[in-house]
């Protein structure tokens, strides 16, 4: 059908959150081209996005990619602005940032930019769909960068399995399709057929982008006419061919791939489940919900819950449910499931108890109760919503514009309103036995399977599933009971604001004492009635071998576990915690609506300090524990050069293997010994922040300083002075290049990576200033060299690194094409390239460039969860230097070019005699004969094999640490 024209002066009350203060306006340009106009005054940054409702289901047969191809291609150049790559680097040298993204029946390009730089970017974004260059050379470049994406996704478990899940569908749906692309898909097959990619790229872009199909959000500091006038300019000159909308009817799984069971194997250790039925998509019934209802209650963790049942059985350790890869003519409707070795072992029990649970909510019927509540949760988080970067919201909106009425584009279907107990049971009725597809992975299934997924290889076998199998394993499974869940206690009622009465522009140190220091921020910037809280308990004996590290993971774990029933519907309602290990102990963290937030603050309190060690559940988190270690060599090689760089830096971490090496051996007992001795001695670092009034920050403070160190059975004492922990960073040799090579951990994995860091300085304002404008300017045309032209690999990125105040600057590249020492010295090679252009630069670059940083600097913290993580960086760090952005700024305005050339020739340039290098490399399979034939050559001057990790980091001085000084922080 064609998509008509659009009314162009109806007017829409747009729905919008009670607090948002933004003004919305949509228009359609004559071209037909509707659009969304946001006018936000308070914004620091300005975005765009545009949506094409084309999609990778549109490939043409035979050019799988082919969609995904053109959404990198249009980054490259375009009529107006003919120069490679100009627009990424307007982009990154005006403080923004830009990217995209290919789904099934859509193309989404957006950025985000500082206010002063919009109006040109908006123009040179624009020429995306008015007449962009597509040249033969980028053409066939490019086409390698799709390729090595694809490479990057191959031992990817999520990609294989979703690939899977398309591969058993009809193949004439285009939900069949592989829709990433290849060098295979989009070089090697087509020239065997006589095709000429380029040509196709050309024919799909004018045969498919339309001003009818694109939908645009602009969001913008400028008044709604003034940014209507910019617009209308900019976006008129779309062509609008009346191009029809495809809708790609029909269902993807017909009966031969209903009622299927699916064995697969996974590329890392575990079990999953995931049974999902073909449903009617619910955005038909946006209003009513039917799928948000049936998640909510499948995906339940309370008592009662499925998933509460299989925990307590020791059979499964996360359970979700809800609608998943929906379009308007088909959707699907998954549980997922992470099962224990045990669990693999019940699961025609587990799929029994999902069944009999699903009978539960037929026999039940709709509960207008839980619709009403769970309505009410959905309102509240909409009206108090964060707000977000601009790019993702604008993203955000822009995706909704093809699929919901004007009115309802902020709110799409995250409001359920009508209650309406038949759609829900017609729903509920869809997820039935005879509708199933089940797929069962586990690394257990190798060796044991006859099939091979043709795109990612991975090996499955399939076998049909009749309802009388379900029924019988409905009729075996444990007798557990199953019900519906109670009502959610944690619902906020008290939404109103404290009185703020020191308006304070950053932390205040509150409180000291022997036992903890708390930092006070009240919110003075987002009217919004949520809270943070940050407990960082510092617990020496956390760190002091490798057992410590690993029962200290448990410890956490197990605390998660206890409280997850109870702590659970606090989620639900907006009050989100967590309790993770740190290399010094421990840390608590609580975030969301303040009303309830002290009665979960005391009953997590109230559980770390009567901890005891339930023996099914310790051998439960220990099964997982040991898994994700062992799982650590499948990560990507990228992450390994990353770890590897960590390990070198940081003192006292401990590595992976060696604590994978000691879990087999830990018992219960161990644990139970254990704890004493953790919480022996500790401190606390505090943080509130929010909705939240002095004298209640205080007191939370000292309830947990009562249960811990005061109480007739505390279980703590204060550290003596020696004991404040330390952040240690290597310091680095001057003149000289580091380097550690390493295979790559996964056999299987062909990607080798590199991590070339350069270390500068420790925490100094003026310094700091230099470093980053270093990296503003080198950024983009690091990216253009390694990776638009040489094709080094996909994942090509030049950012900062800081470590515990230690700062620098790092290369990252991950490839199939050559190997970490072939790309060292590409990377240095750039360097010596980058040094013209930075000597060149004249005096109006280097001015827009350091306003661009001045701008970045200048930007506010969107909500209360960005503000208290650049706050608590200052105090976890030890730097405290909470008016950092000011002082920063100061320094720029200060700055001249000559010194920032000056520290070019310092630190970074190639082969000066004050700089400081690491190359960490991680062979990958391809690579593995110049691994050994890189191990045997001798080094360059100036360069030093480091051949066991530990002996270097004993064998270098340490800067000094910023943390542990508590004695000289005045009240």
């Amino acid at each position: 059908m064609a998509v008509g024209k659009k009314e162009e002066n109806m007017a829409v009350e747009i729905v919008k959150p009670r607090i948002d203060k933004r003004d919305y306006r949509r228009i359609v340009l004559q071209n037909n081209l509707e659009i969304l106009l946001i006018s936000d005054p308070e914004t620091d940054k300005c975005a765009a996005s545009m949506n094409v409702c084309v999609g990778a289901f549109s490939d043409p047969e035979g050019l799988e990619g082919l969609a995904h191809f053109l959404e990198h291609m249009l980054f490259y150049a375009s009529e107006k602005y003919p120069v490679e790559d100009s627009y990424s680097k307007y982009i990154t040298e005006n403080g923004g940032s830009t990217n995209a993204f290919t789904s099934s029946e859509d193309t989404n390009y957006y950025f985000e930019v500082n206010a002063d730089g919009f109006e040109e970017a908006l123009d040179r974004f624009a020429q995306f769909f008015i007449k962009p260059l597509m040249s033969a050379d980028a053409t066939t470049r490019e086409i390698k960068a799709v390729d090595s994406e694809h490479q990057k996704n191959l031992l990817s478990d999520p990609w294989r399995m979703n690939q899977l899940q398309k591969h058993l569908s009809a193949e004439n749906h285009p939900y069949h399709k592989f829709s990433t692309g290849s060098w295979d898909t989009l070089e090697v097959r087509p020239k065997e057929r006589g095709i000429d990619t380029r040509q196709e790229l050309l024919k799909f872009y004018s045969e498919n982008y339309s001003a009818n199909l694109m939908h645009l959000v602009v969001y913008s500091k400028d008044s709604l006419d003034k940014v209507e006038q910019l617009v209308r300019g900019k976006f008129q000159d779309i062509r609008n061919i009346d191009r029809n909308q495809i809708h790609f009817t029909g269902q993807p799984c017909i009966m031969e791939h209903l009622q299927i069971l699916v064995r697969a194997v996974p590329i890392k250790q575990g079990h999953k489940l995931k049974i999902i039925w073909p449903i009617t998509p619910g955005i038909h019934h946006y209003k009513e919900g039917p799928c948000r209802y049936l998640g909510h209650l499948i995906g339940h963790e309370g008592e009662g819950s499925l998933f509460y049942v299989l925990k307590k059985l020791g059979w499964a350790t996360s359970l979700s449910a809800g609608e998943s890869d929906w379009t308007n003519e088909f959707s699907f409707f998954k549980v997922a499931i992470d099962l224990t070795d045990a669990g693999q072992d019940h699961f025609e029990d587990i799929m029994g108890l999902l069944f009999k649970y699903i009978h539960l909510l037929q026999q039940a019927g709709a509960s207008k109760w839980i619709f009403e509540e769970l309505s009410a949760i959905c309102e509240t988080a909409f009206h108090y919503q964060d707000k977000i970067r601009p790019s993702d919201y604008v993203v955000n909106v822009a995706m909704n514009m093809q699929h919901y009425p004007p009115e309802d584009w902020l709110v799409a279907s995250s409001l359920p309103s009508k209650f309406n107990p038949s759609i829900i049971q017609s729903f509920l009725n869809e997820l039935n036995p005879d509708n199933v597809r089940i797929f069962w992975e586990s690394t257990k299934f190798e060796g044991n399977t006859s099939m091979t997924e043709p795109w990612y290889g991975t090996a499955y076998s399939i076998e049909k599933v009749g309802g009388d199998s379900i029924k019988q394993w409905m009729e075996h499974a444990p007798s557990e009971e199953l019900h519906l869940p109670a009502p959610n206690v944690f619902i906020p009622t008290d939404l109103s604001l404290k009185p703020v009465f020191e308006k304070t522009k950053v932390p205040i140190l509150l409180r000291k004492s022997p036992y903890s220091r708390l930092w006070y921020k009240p919110d003075t910037a987002f009217s919004s009635p949520k809270a943070y809280v940050m407990i960082d308990f510092s617990c020496p004996y956390c760190g002091h071998s490798p057992e410590a590290e690993v029962l200290t993971e448990i410890f956490t774990r197990l605390l998660m576990d206890y409280l997850n029933e109870y702590a659970y519907n606090a989620q639900v309602a907006g009050l989100y915690y967590d309790i993770s290990k740190t290399n010094s102990g421990f840390q608590l963290t609580l975030f969301g609506y303040n009303d309830k937030l002290r009665v979960l603050l005391e009953a997590v309190i109230e559980k770390v300090a009567k901890f005891e060690v339930k023996p099914d559940r310790f051998s439960v988190v220990k099964e997982l524990v040991t898994k994700q270690y062992q799982n650590f060599k499948f990560q990507q090689p990228y992450q390994q050069v990353m770890y590897y760089c960590s390990l070198l830096l940081k003192d006292n971490i401990w590595p992976w293997n060696e604590e994978l090496d000691v879990l087999p051996h830990l018992k219960v007992d161990d644990l139970v010994k254990f704890y004493p001795l953790l919480m022996a001695r500790s401190f606390m670092e505090c943080y509130v922040a929010g909705n939240v009034e002095q004298a209640e920050a205080e007191s939370m403070i000292q309830l947990i300083e009562d249960v811990f160190f005061k109480g007739p059975q505390s279980i703590s004492k204060p550290l003596f002075a020696s004991q404040h922990l330390t952040n240690r960073v290597v310091n680095l040799e001057r003149g000289v290049n580091y380097v550690y090579a390493a295979e790559g951990l996964n056999p299987s994995d062909e990607n080798s990576a590199l991590v070339h860091y350069i270390q500068v300085h420790q925490d100094d304002f003026m310094l700091n200033v230099k470093l980053q404008l270093f990296a503003l300017i080198a950024k983009q045309p690091a990216f253009h060299q390694l990776r638009s032209v040489e094709q080094l690999g996909y994942i090509t990125v030049l950012m900062q690194r800081s470590d515990s105040g230690v700062h620098g600057v790092q290369f990252i590249v991950q490839s199939t094409a050559k190997d970490p020492k072939y790309i060292d010295t590409r990377v240095e090679l750039f360097m010596k390239m980058f040094e013209s252009k930075l000597y060149e630069m004249t005096s109006d670059e280097f001015k827009n460039n350091v306003n661009a940083l001045i701008d970045m600097k200048l930007e506010k913290h969107k909500n209360l969860r960005e503000e208290s993580r650049f706050y608590w960086r200052e105090i976890s760090d030890g730097t405290l230097k909470f008016d950092r952005r000011d002082r920063e700024i100061v320094a720029l305005k200060q700055l001249t070019q000559k010194e920032l050339t000056d520290f070019f020739d310092e630190y970074i340039k190639v082969g000066v005699p004050r700089k400081k290098a690491l190359s960490v490399r991680v062979y990958g399979s391809s690579h593995s004969s110049q691994f050994q034939a890189h191990k045997n050559e001798q080094m360059e001057p100036n360069a030093v094999q480091i051949e066991e990790i530990f002996s270097f980091r004993r064998s270098r001085p340490l800067y000094s640490s910023f943390k542990g000084g508590f004695g000289h922080v005045r009240l």
